[in-house]
């Protein structure tokens, strides 16, 4: 994952400074055709690109709407795949349009048109490793992973489709993602050590001293009858 950073201090959501514990994590798509970070994340720090609209989120309402998320996943301006912090992960953002912004963690990914495989992949592979990420920071796991159109079915989010308009595309859906997030989750857990062997402890029992060795003898005989055919005579 190569997990950037670029608050969007600018933003009404970050100036609200509402907090959650965060119970779990959304995954959004952006539903438009520009797989830029540059569009949605500025300003320009000198690998997103310059945004010549000056239509990025980190202003008061962008696009005239209260909206933001804690992440953005796409391209930087040499065309490799990054992700971007814009919210701290336990601000209350503004992404669900429902009640899982009191719960969850959003971040969206930067679609493009939904056909390019080498792209998907690419953004696909992040967002797993920043959901694994997330899940290790605030101690959850795959099955508190939603995407958006699944947070609208249970009521908790927006009537929006996404990622379920993308994913299929590509021979994904939300079950194969939480699938991966958990097999990378248990891939990073450290081994336990193995417990080595403790030896065996023994104990000795003296029964007595004879100053006649025939005395000696017989307890000796007596002692092996008993079952401990390992005594012996000391002579000291």
């Amino acid at each position: 994952m190569n997990l950037r950073k670029l608050i969007f201090t600018q933003n009404a959501c970050y100036k609200a400074g509402k907090t959650i514990t965060p119970k779990g994590i959304m995954v959004h798509s952006t539903g438009a055709n520009n797989p830029n970070l540059k569009r949605y994340v500025g300003p320009d720090d000198g690998l997103l690109g310059k945004n010549q609209y000056n239509n990025h989120w980190n202003q008061d309402k962008p696009d005239g709407r209260q909206v933001c998320v804690h992440g953005f996943i796409g391209k930087l301006a040499d065309g490799s795949i990054a992700t971007y912090q814009t919210l701290p992960w336990n601000h209350r953002g503004w992404h669900a349009g429902g009640s899982a912004n009191d719960t969850h963690i959003g971040f969206e990914i930067c679609e493009d048109g939904l056909t390019d495989a080498t792209y998907f992949n690419k953004v696909y592979t992040e967002a797993v490793e920043l959901c694994v990420y997330l899940c290790k920071q605030y101690g959850l796991t795959e099955k508190n992973i939603i995407c958006h159109s699944e947070g609208y079915k249970l009521g908790i989010a927006s009537n929006h489709g996404d990622v379920m308009h993308w994913f299929p595309k590509h021979g994904k859906n939300m079950d194969t993602f939480r699938a991966e997030v958990k097999k990378l989750l248990a891939a990073s857990e450290p081994s336990k050590p193995e417990t080595p062997n403790q030896p065996k402890k023994l104990y000795r029992v003296q029964v007595g001293a004879f100053s006649i060795k025939a005395n000696a003898d017989a307890m000796l005989a007596k002692v092996k009858a008993a079952g401990f055919p390992d005594a012996y005579i000391k002579i000291e």
